[in-house]
C-alpha cells in the first residue's frame, strides 16, 4: 500500500467515523448501520477521492434529514415498510455498498466510466429515498405502476406525481454536486457539468422507477391477516406473523434497492457516454 493511499484511507476513516457517530446519536443509524457506514465511507472517501465522498455525504445527509421530516404524519405508513428510518447495516450496504465496490474497482483499473456508474448509483438511491420519504406525504392517492390501480399510501410499486417529481430532484441534486465538484477537482472539464447534472436527474428517476416496478411485481410482500394489510415485514407491528402474499421469497427491499441502483448506474453510464 502506497503512502498516499494510506493517507487517503485514513482521512476517509476519520471523516466516516465522525459522520457515523453523529448519525447514530441523531437516530439515523443503528449500531450495525454505523459500522456499515464507516466501512462504506472509508472506501468511497479513501479510494474514490473527495468528490466521491462529498456525493456520498450529500445522499446520506439529505436522506437522513428527510427521514425525520414530518415523522408523525408518516408513522401510519411506516408499518408497511420492512425497516424504519434507523438504518441498519443491510440498508447501508444496499444503498452504499455498490458505490464502495465501484470505488475499489476504480482504484484497481482507473477509468472515467467508474465515476459515471457511481453517479448513477448514488442518484438512484437518493431519488428512491426522497420518493419514499416525501411521496408518502402526497395528497393524491398513489397508483400501482403496472396497472394504474389506486393503492394505499406506502404500497410497494405505488407511484404518485409528488414521489416521481422529488425522485427527479433528488437525482438532480447528486448530478449537480458531481457536475460542479468534478471540474474543480480536475477530474473532468467544465463542459461536463451540465451533462452530469442531467445524467444524475434522469438516471435517478429511472432507477427509482425500476425500484417501483420490482416492488409491484417480484419483491416479496407479506399479508397480515389480523390487520388485513400488505406489508414488507415478516412480523407485522401488531405482533402477527405474516404470510407471503406475492413476489419472490428471496427478494427483499434491500435487494430491490441494490438491483435498481445497478440499473440507474448503467443508465448514467449510457447518458454520460452519449453526452460527453
Amino acid at each position: 500500500m502506497t503512502r498516499e493511499l494510506l493517507i487517503s484511507l485514513s482521512w476517509g476513516l476519520l471523516l466516516s467515523l465522525v459522520i457515523a457517530f453523529l448519525a447514530y446519536r441523531r437516530g439515523s443509524l443503528s449500531q450495525s448501520g454505523a459500522a456499515g457506514a464507516i466501512i462504506v465511507g472509508t472506501l468511497i472517501f479513501g479510494l474514490g477521492g473527495w468528490v466521491w465522498g462529498v456525493v456520498l455525504a450529500v445522499f446520506f445527509i439529505s436522506s437522513s434529514l428527510l427521514s425525520h421530516f414530518k415523522e408523525r404524519e408518516k408513522a401510519a405508513v411506516a408499518e408497511k415498510f420492512e425497516k424504519g428510518h434507523r438504518r441498519d447495516i443491510g440498508q447501508v450496504f444496499a444503498n452504499g455498498g455498490l458505490g464502495a465496490l465501484i470505488a475499489m474497482l476504480s482504484a484497481v483499473a482507473p477509468a472515467d466510466y467508474w465515476f459515471y456508474l457511481f453517479l448513477g448509483v448514488m442518484a438512484t438511491v437518493t431519488a428512491d429515498t426522497w420518493a419514499t420519504e416525501l411521496g408518502t406525504l402526497s395528497k393524491a392517492a398513489p397508483r400501482l405502476i403496472t396497472t394504474g390501480r389506486t393503492v394505499e399510501v406506502g404500497t410497494s410499486g405505488g407511484v404518485s406525481p409528488l414521489g416521481t417529481g422529488v425522485s427527479f430532484v433528488g437525482g438532480l441534486l447528486i448530478g449537480l454536486t458531481a457536475g460542479l465538484l468534478a471540474p474543480l477537482a480536475g477530474l473532468l472539464p467544465w463542459s461536463a457539468a451540465l451533462p452530469l447534472a442531467l445524467a444524475g436527474a434522469l438516471s435517478g428517476a429511472a432507477g427509482s422507477l425500476i425500484d417501483s416496478l420490482m416492488g409491484a411485481t417480484v419483491q416479496q410482500i407479506y399479508y397480515c391477516d389480523t390487520c388485513q394489510k400488505e406489508t414488507e415485514r415478516k412480523v407485522h407491528r401488531c405482533g402477527t406473523t405474516t404470510r407471503p402474499s406475492r413476489g419472490w421469497g428471496w427478494l427483499n427491499n434491500d435487494l430491490v434497492n441494490l438491483i435498481s441502483s445497478v440499473g440507474g448506474g448503467l443508465v448514467a453510464v449510457l447518458l454520460a457516454s452519449a453526452l460527453l
